[in-house]
């Protein structure tokens, strides 16, 4: 199976490649060569995510420590960075190896991030190194920010344990801004778009006009839904 930085996956699926059941969004060294985070841009997201204009880097908001007794409402408590007990929490794991890479004692931590578009809807937005991180205030509180810039390079992972070998294609391209995917994704009927195929697995976003080639990616005109077989029969005809 191929997966780009543009395929639409179910949340299943997901699991199956990470080997996870994710019921977080920040999974620090989730495998020896990768940490996993779950993002969303959707409108009443839980937390602030945002993507630069370049579109290649995405800025991910550090998660509030949990709802109990002591923190009934987590959205008015600083975010932390260390538990009571004073072990890290998943934003000092995050925090730390991105202020390693900061001091240049450590190379960049390598982030699949997968996108929730809408639930039951995912797309693997792509492999990323974490290259900074900072505490800013937010609405009277204090949070963590993660820059992560989108990076060309390919992990050598283990296959899962359904035995299927499932190919992670990192080329870079702009990050398709979350309602344009939703947008596509219902004008196809969530169907590849040539009428020839309809076909409702395996989808992926395709630039109709390649991002290389000046094509835009704010643009739902520009972006259809393509299955794999017709995704990369296009891609062999691209010079």
């Amino acid at each position: 199976m191929h997966y780009s930085p543009v395929s639409i996956i179910s949340y299943r699926e997901m699991c199956d490649e990470e080997q996870s059941s994710l019921q977080r969004g920040m999974n620090f060294r989730l495998h020896p060569t990768h940490s996993v985070i779950l993002m969303s841009l959707r409108p009443g997201a839980p937390y602030a995510d945002q993507i630069s204009e370049d579109g290649l880097t995405l800025t991910y908001e550090g998660h509030d420590v949990p709802k109990n007794s002591e923190n009934p409402i987590p959205k008015i408590v600083d975010q932390v960075l260390f538990t009571a007990k004073g072990s890290k929490t998943q934003n000092g794991h995050f925090y730390k190896t991105a202020e390693a890479y900061r001091n240049g004692q450590a190379n960049a931590e390598r982030v699949r991030v997968y996108e929730k578009i809408q639930k039951g809807i995912w797309v693997y937005a792509g492999l990323f190194l974490l290259i900074d991180a900072w505490a800013e205030e937010s609405e009277e509180r204090n949070v963590f920010k993660f820059k992560l810039k989108q990076t060309s390079e390919i992990l050598d992972t283990p296959e899962p344990e359904n035995g299927e070998s499932i190919d992670f294609e990192m080329s870079p391209g702009r990050l398709i801004p979350s309602h344009i995917k939703l947008e596509v994704y219902k004008r196809d009927g969530g169907r590849c778009a040539l009428p020839e195929c309809r076909a409702e697995d395996h989808l992926h976003y395709d630039h109709i006009l390649p991002f290389s080639k000046g094509g835009d990616s704010t643009n739902a005109e520009n972006i259809q839904l393509l299955c794999a077989r017709h995704n990369l029969q296009k891609s062999n005809k691209i010079e």
